[in-house]
């Protein structure tokens, strides 16, 4: 075995353009066997151009991230694009994260070796701003360099599609099978690094594209609406910052006061153990410097700048509370259909249902996908809306096809600002909300593994022994989609009662089991308090019995 193992390690590393990895893994190979659970680990397969690219660790050899790794998947796509659309652009954006540079400038090497024009975004700059420019500037493609919120020791590689390849639907938005199978086979068959031809590092924008997109950005919201809000911020060290304070700025909005010590660009994260809002600690610090600010709202992007986060004052100065996904989600989708937008308002399987209910009494379009995305982005031709509970929001399909924390947030602060005008917050309009359409509760069962087999296991024990009731009410339905055909097929068990819904999957992007949980309350009388302790209570039993549905009987958060 450690034979078989040195053998590979020695080929990658004759094939391996960065010195620095090279001298990586001779180090570790140097230190054998004491190293081969390491290097078994580093080459135990190719990191899966999975859901719209690549996503791993930053180290030396075929499973992370590295020069060799985007050499080879920037030529694979290379060679599918020139299939299709030879010599047309590719747009390249990338973050701050370490490597991130780099790993932009060697994808426009290969794209200009093989005959495709290459650009890239002027400087680290969001997700949203790199969508934009695929559409803007009708690009056959378009990269983006980013491990999102992941960890500091990760980084990522996201493809998008123009209108040439990805049709209507998805002009400007993330791959989507088969594109994406298609894309995997042509790097599985780069074989010799040496032999890709590389061209010069392809052409670097000017600032009038992140200015077009600003423009863009500033145009979501009303110029006749209120603007006074004073709104606490941070782009958790990610790229959104300045993007976001200028987008504030020519929106009409004052300046968010921002946390100094996460303002920058950092791919270190030093303050934070996990760049992700939803993560515990997290947004400490901003909601210290809302409290010491006053301020109305909280608001945070994740480091590449397409979530957008939102916290909210409790009542007699009691704090600060994180509104979830669900309820950004149907706020701004609440706001946008009285303002009179219409067309279809999207979502997806695992998000809340009350959207559903809101389309239906409104009178507009509704859609549902599957998770991420790549597919809500294509939900309908006419998209006004679309949100998913994991914090994306797209608010104006015509500028991104894609999650965009910069105009999301632009539309919370008009939202707020607009009920703050009337003596009225977030909260408040939640609770009007649930008055109306009833209380739609979520939360979330996860469960991390050390081995992915186990997801499986806890997938196949559901199945082989489906709960017939849950909460004391019968299982109405029970969907599987491994059930559907193959093209919108997935791993995914959906339960439902009368008033409640569990959706369970494995995590697209964590090496986790993910359960989603919603019950519905009524309101009476509109005692929304009321109902929402009946419901908290309610959903607390939920989260049991789906944990003994699976065989588990210890969940993390």
């Amino acid at each position: 075995m450690t034979d078989e193992l040195a053998d590979r390690v020695r080929h990658w590393i004759a094939q391996d353009p960065d010195p620095d990895s090279r001298q990586e893994l001779q180090r570790l190979l140097d230190a054998l066997p004491g190293t081969e659970a390491e290097l078994a680990d580093r080459f135990s397969g190719p990191l899966t151009f999975g859901t719209a690219g690549l996503r791993g660790p930053l180290r030396a050899g075929p499973n992370g991230m590295n020069l060799a790794v985007v050499r080879q998947a920037a030529a694979g796509l290379v060679n599918w694009l020139t299939k299709h659309e030879p010599g047309g652009l590719v747009v390249i954006g990338y973050d701050a994260r370490r490597g991130s540079h780099e790993f932009a400038l060697e994808t426009a090497r290969v794209a200009t070796g093989s005959g495709m024009r290459a650009a890239l975004l002027p400087r680290p700059l969001p997700t949203p701003v790199l969508a934009y420019a695929v559409r803007a500037m009708d690009a056959v493609a378009g990269v983006m360099v980013t491990a999102s919120h992941n960890p500091p020791q990760d980084n990522g590689y996201k493809v998008y599609l123009g209108e040439h390849l990805g049709g209507p639907l998805g002009a400007g938005a993330q791959i989507v099978p088969p594109a994406d199978q298609e894309i995997e086979a042509e790097i599985r068959a780069v074989k010799l690094l040496s032999e890709v031809p590389l061209g010069h590092p392809g052409t670097v924008l000017g600032d009038d594209i992140v200015d077009s997109y600003l423009t863009a950005a500033a145009a979501v919201v009303q110029d006749d609406q209120p603007k006074d809000l004073a709104v606490a911020y941070t782009p958790l060290h990610g790229v959104g910052g300045k993007v976001l304070g200028d987008a504030f700025l020519r929106a009409g909005f004052a300046l968010p006061a921002t946390v100094p010590a996460q303002a920058e660009p950092d791919g270190a994260f030093p303050t934070v153990a996990f760049p992700n809002p939803e993560e515990p600690g997290a947004m400490d610090l901003v909601l210290a410097l809302a409290a010491e600010r006053r301020a109305d709202i909280v608001i945070a992007n994740d480091p590449d700048a397409d979530r957008c986060a939102v916290a909210v004052p409790v009542g007699n100065g009691n704090g600060w509370r994180m509104l979830r996904g669900d309820e950004v989600g149907v706020l701004l989708a609440d706001h946008l259909m009285r303002l009179g937008r219409t067309g279809t308002y999207a979502t997806t399987i695992v998000s809340s249902s009350m959207l559903r209910a809101m389309a239906a009494k409104r009178g507009v379009g509704y859609a549902e996908t599957l998770t991420g995305f790549k597919w809500l982005a294509r939900a309908a031709p006419d998209l006004a809306y679309g949100y998913e509970e994991a914090l994306g929001i797209c608010v104006a399909p015509w500028i991104a096809r894609d999650k965009d924390g910069i105009t999301a947030a632009l539309l919370v602060a008009e939202l707020a600002a607009g009920l703050k005008a009337e003596l009225r917050t977030l909260t408040d309009r939640l609770d009007e909300l649930a008055a109306e359409f009833g209380l739609y509760v979520t939360d979330q069962l996860s469960v991390r593994v050390d081995d992915l087999a186990e997801i499986g296991t806890m997938m196949a024990h559901l199945r082989a022994k489906l709960p017939a009731s849950l909460l004391d009410e019968p299982v109405t339905s029970t969907e599987d989609l491994l059930d559907r055909p193959a093209e919108s097929a997935a791993d995914v068990v959906i339960l439902r009662t009368e008033t409640a819904r569990v959706v369970v999957r494995p995590s697209g992007t964590e090496p986790k089991l993910k359960a989603y949980l919603e019950v519905v309350e009524p309101v009476t009388d509109g005692d929304v308090a009321s109902s929402r302790e009946r419901a908290s209570a309610t959903i607390r039993a939920l989260r049991t019995e789906v944990a003994a549905a699976l065989g588990i009987w210890s969940v993390s958060p």
